[in-house]
């Protein structure tokens, strides 16, 4: 098996040596394999893995480095999943890429940046924005830069600059209702708030306005649903991973360059260095268990191959496309639960390429609410080196715009006409200037962690022992969200087939599962004793 330069080669981590540590916070919980040997001995086993997003690469490199023979099989023409990039050639006849959409690389994503750190350990692909503003149209605004990062002064630091935390808000909140923020633990705050929505939770509280307009649902919808469909959960997971239970802050990284040559290329490179296999426009249609103990994989274009394991790393609608099209796979239950995953709205990412520039102090990421269906608002070449040169060029600007949630039924052309009517509102200098070229990018195909859903969520480990599950939509009993998550369950799957055959493998870290202060811990045990009271009661009066 060819290897690849000495400065690439990344050795399994070896039992009894502490663990690299992989970002500021020193309270970040390590979560070690199972012990094993440091590589396959002998014939080495084949392994397919179906999806080459976060979670396939992962699952991919994990394997590929201890002596696995793998395939990875992608049905797009590239690798990258939701963070792909293609080819696209403008009115003005540049050549440029265009993707699904901006994406942050926050710092507690330890996971999915020790995936990166295999390519370059300085992680010089990525660049830190100085800050991330959120604007409401009614000229609220808010920011992170000069907010701390150690819990639970972050908190506090937050509601003590934003203008949205006044003092009569601050009083009309319910404290008792908001105590299940300051101590969540994965799966048990599922267990207390899965049953309703984010919406209904903020009600409860009686968080104020202009606060849950920027602070929670400008983040709620970034899991591409709308706060009354999202589980107040996983709201509830997102403020202990970005405030009250990590000590990285919430200011996050950026791709200097698009992401297939920032991320996928030299990742691809590094696996075929470990003798992996990247097989793209090969979309997987069925697996099959094999009676000799193994699988065949079934692949559009081409005869059923044999493999020894199988990832299914692919997105909610890929996934139940599979298992639908392998009567064979696991069980009656098991097969349900995967019918059952839904999938979140539609959502658009449009990129406007304007003959002239935005003005020099607009931010290279904007999040914002009351502007229609706009939720946020990029100027690509602040960060994005392709996209800087472009400008440079020819003097104009690079500004993606983002509607989530869009309901199934609205009028596509109108939602588009009424994001552009959004950025001239916002930014006024944008209404005269020429769009050199546009693209509108429609997908929906993000997992729906909807009300209720936790417990159907398929885990890693599936009935079948040779077939394990990856990516977002899979349920991992961890403090992990969105990439990290796609990342973390990719690590996870080649773990748990690499325990089969004796192997260590990765290991990982997350933020920690509990919240960080005894006293706040007390607190919030008091607030799940009256939530279990008032759950009763209800159920009594029901």
């Amino acid at each position: 098996m060819p290897l690849p330069p000495p400065h690439h080669r990344r050795p399994a981590a070896v039992p009894g040596r502490p663990a690299a540590r992989r970002g500021r916070d020193r309270r970040a919980t390590v979560l070690h394999p199972a012990p094993g040997r440091p590589a396959v001995a002998g014939e080495p086993p084949r392994v397919a893995v179906a999806g080459g997003g976060i979670a396939g690469l992962a699952a991919a490199t994990a394997l590929a480095e201890r002596g696995v023979r793998v395939t990875v099989l992608e049905r797009e023409p590239r690798l990258g999943g939701r963070l792909a990039g293609w080819p696209v050639t403008l009115a003005d006849g540049s050549a440029v890429t265009m993707g699904r959409g901006f994406h942050a690389f926050f710092r507690q994503y330890y996971n999915l940046r020790g995936l990166l750190r295999r390519v370059d350990g300085s992680l010089g692909m990525l660049s830190g924005l100085p800050d991330y503003p959120l604007v409401h149209s009614g000229g609220a605004r808010d920011g992170f830069a000069r907010v701390p990062r150690t819990p639970p002064w972050n908190a506090l630091g937050f509601a003590a600059l934003s203008p949205t935390f006044t003092l009569p808000g601050l009083l009309r909140m319910d404290p008792v209702a908001a105590l299940p923020l300051l101590d969540v633990r994965v799966p048990e705050v599922f267990e207390q708030l899965d049953g309703i929505s984010a919406a209904d939770f903020l009600d409860r509280v009686r968080f104020p306005a202009g606060a849950r307009h920027l602070a929670f649902q400008v983040f709620s919808r970034s899991f591409f649903a709308d706060p009354g469909e999202l589980s107040a959960a996983e709201l509830a997971l997102m403020f202990h991973i970005y405030f009250l239970g990590s000590g990285e802050g919430l200011l996050f990284d950026v791709a200097n360059e698009p992401f297939p040559a920032a991320l996928w290329e030299p990742l691809a490179k590094y696996l075929s260095g470990h003798g992996a296999e990247t097989l793209t426009d090969t979309a997987v249609e069925a697996v099959s268990p094999t009676a000799s103990g193994g699988y065949e994989v079934a692949a559009a274009g081409g005869a059923p191959q044999r493999y020894d394991a199988v990832v299914l790393a692919l997105d909610t609608g890929g996934l139940r496309q599979v298992v639908a099209g392998s009567p064979r796979l696991g069980d009656a239950a098991w097969r349900a639960r995967i019918a059952r995953l839904r999938t979140a709205p539609p959502f658009l990412v449009t990129r406007l390429w304007l003959d002239r520039p935005v003005r020099p102090e607009r931010p290279g990421f904007l999040g914002t609410s009351g502007y229609g269906p706009l939720d946020n608002v990029s100027v690509l070449e602040r960060w994005e080196g392709e996209a800087a040169r472009w400008a440079r060029r020819t003097g104009g600007s690079v500004v993606e715009l983002h509607a989530y949630a869009v309901p199934p039924g609205a009028d596509r052309a109108a939602v588009q006409e009424e994001l552009l009517a959004g950025l001239h509102r916002l930014w006024p200098e944008t209404r005269p200037a020429r769009v050199v070229d546009a693209v509108h990018e429609w997908r929906a195909d993000c997992p729906l962690f909807a009300v209720g859903s936790f417990a159907d969520r398929p885990p890693v480990r599936t009935p079948d022992p040779g077939v394990v599950l990856a990516g977002d939509c899979v349920r991992a009993d961890l403090p992990v969200a969105l990439m990290e998550r796609a990342a973390t369950t990719g690590f996870l799957a080649a773990n748990a087939l690499l325990e089969r055959w004796g192997v260590r493998g990765q290991t990982l870290w997350t933020v920690p599962n509990a919240g960080r202060s005894a006293p706040l811990r007390a607190l919030a045990a008091l607030g799940g004793r009256e939530g279990g009271r008032e759950r009763r009661r209800a159920r009594r009066h029901a």
